[in-house]
């Protein structure tokens, strides 16, 4: 099932997206400070188990401002890169699909399906926001570098300036040590400071203690959503054996009590970029899932 790159007019802008395949879309989202690039091997071997004549259309895009989609002026904020999306869907004629989101895109993942309820089939996600934090929810390292991006001044310092999130963030948030071919296919989007205004914007819509608010309600709108619609279907991915792992036994056990129609699969040690460690328990698990509620024809 080979696959090609295309870019297609969004709003004031842009939006680059993989597309492999034909038939009933599922649509990978990546997180901070990702692009499409990090679903390759999730998709490759995806489409391996597919049959010869796919019942199914992959597509990943890049989220606004970030890999190969455009940069307008914007903020940034959780709700500019859900407008765009929302928009990418309605270009490319996607009616319905199944979402699959790490981080930030299974943040959006989730916001779209709770916003939009007849347009999304299922929802696969992992390591991304559950529901709105208190700062005791994080480790303390990472409660420690959060509260630091978020001082004015030291985060732009930190992200915009010195380039943390690739050179140094993203490298530690894998077990698999990344290619410097890869390494920079992730920093090519984010030559100059200007251009890394996503990946601070990121860092800081993290909802803790109700800040800031607009993503707060985000959450908890999509939260109230997951509790109430077991006829959609839903898979938690769990990764562990790793300090930057977002989602922990104690966040499981909440999605287990409190988001209907889930599924859980255990993916095996992974750092928080989990595609990059396991690609290939990611895909499996996401097509047994698909076979199982039977979200694409077989």
């Amino acid at each position: 099932m080979p696959g090609s790159t295309h870019a297609v007019d969004v709003l004031d802008s842009t939006i680059s997206y993989t597309d492999r395949g034909s038939g009933s879309p599922i649509v990978f989202l990546h997180g901070n400070p990702g692009s499409s690039h990090v679903w390759r091997r999730v998709l490759d071997d995806l489409a391996d188990r597919l049959p010869d004549d796919p019942p199914a259309r992959l597509l990943a895009p890049d989220l606004i401002g970030m890999g190969r989609s455009g940069k307008p002026d914007s903020g940034y904020r959780f709700d500019d890169h859900a407008r765009y999306l929302d928009a990418w869907f309605d270009a490319l004629g996607i009616d319905r699909a199944v979402l699959v989101g790490h981080d930030w895109g299974g943040a959006l993942a989730l916001d779209r399906a709770a916003r939009l309820p007849g347009r999304v089939s299922g929802v696969a996600f992992f390591e991304t926001v559950l529901r709105p934090m208190s700062w005791s929810d994080l480790p303390e390292g990472g409660r420690a570098r959060f509260q630091a991006l978020r001082e004015p001044g030291t985060g732009e310092r930190m992200v915009l300036e010195d380039n943390e999130f690739i050179t140094v963030a993203l490298p530690r948030t894998t077990i698999t040590e990344l290619s410097a071919a890869d390494l920079a296919v992730y920093a090519e989007p984010y030559p100059t400071p200007r251009s890394r205004r996503p990946l601070l914007a990121w860092a800081r819509s993290m909802p803790v203690d109700g800040d800031p608010p607009d993503v707060h309600a985000r959450v908890e709108a999509y939260d109230k959503w997951l509790a109430t619609s077991p006829d959609v279907p839903k898979l938690l991915l769990t990764f562990s054996g790793h300090p930057t792992l977002m989602v922990g036994p104690r966040a499981v056990e909440w999605c287990r009590a409190n988001i209907a129609g889930l599924d859980v699969v255990d993916g095996g040690v992974a750092g928080h970029v989990a595609p990059e460690d396991r690609p290939a328990e990611i895909a499996a698990a996401i097509d047994a899932w698909v076979a199982r509620h039977r979200l694409v024809a077989r």
